[in-house]
């Protein structure tokens, strides 16, 4: 079974508050963000208070996140994977994953997520969702990214919806909250975005040339004011995992 609510702009701060009050959490809780990577998701709890241990097994990455703790002293971060965290039993009242879920072993991770948990903890599970029609841009970002994306169809095909998150937590009851969020983008900003994504032709691709010039005209049909608007919705999922 599975419920599903939908919240207004502000979403950082709406998901701290969300999971603060569906998982009971309070000053004393302890997050574990996995495959935190550079700690970006990590510090939204971090900068409500919480204390996080962010468990990443990418030596730069975590490097990187490890910055933050001279901002935040109740940040710990820590080497290691969905599938064994090297935390300890009993451990942890949160798990977060953010964009990651599709990259783990489910069934090890679960093993995993279970044993490190207190009893009665939670999974959160989140993705940021882009909107993929409903208006010209997004239609035609979209056509963009099928024309020009190298691999896109199968990287699309990997984030998990809710029918695998439901399975991942089962026999939980999952329950999911969706937070839309908008970007205004100038065509510096559109240009930075696609050229992040790892399914894009860089420099020496034989079709560079042709993207960037098919980029600026996607821009210059669809802009308003100097910049187009790429909405997206980050996608909740929540669970206990450890009922005992």
């Amino acid at each position: 079974m599975e419920s599903y609510r939908r919240y207004r702009p502000g979403y950082p701060v709406a998901i701290v508050d969300t999971l603060q009050r569906e998982c009971g959490l309070s000053a004393e809780s302890v997050i574990a963000d996995v495959a935190a990577g550079t700690g970006l998701f990590a510090e939204i709890f971090l900068a409500a208070g919480f204390a996080v241990t962010a468990v990443e097994p990418n030596d730069e990455m975590r490097a990187a996140c490890a910055e933050l703790e001279s901002t935040y002293p109740k940040l710990r971060c820590v080497a290691g994977t969905a599938e064994a965290t090297g935390l300890p039993d009993g451990s942890v009242d949160l798990i977060t994953v953010a964009q990651a879920m599709h990259w783990f072993d489910l069934e090890r991770a679960r093993a995993e997520f279970t044993r490190i948990l207190k009893p009665g903890g939670w999974c959160a599970v989140i993705y940021n969702n882009r909107r993929f029609g409903g208006d010209l841009f997004h239609e035609a970002y979209e056509r963009f990214l099928l024309e020009f994306g190298i691999d896109y169809s199968a990287v699309k095909d990997q984030h998990m919806g809710r029918k695998r998150l439901a399975q991942f937590v089962a026999p939980s009851t999952m329950q999911c909250a969706g937070f839309p969020n908008a970007q205004a983008l100038t065509l510096e900003g559109l240009r930075g975005r696609v050229m992040s994504s790892s399914y894009i032709p860089k420099e020496h691709h034989p079709r560079f040339a042709e993207m960037q010039a098919a980029l600026e005209r996607l821009f210059v049909e669809n802009e308003s004011g100097g910049t187009v608007t790429m909405v997206h919705e980050s996608m909740v999922c929540y669970a206990q995992l450890n009922i005992r």
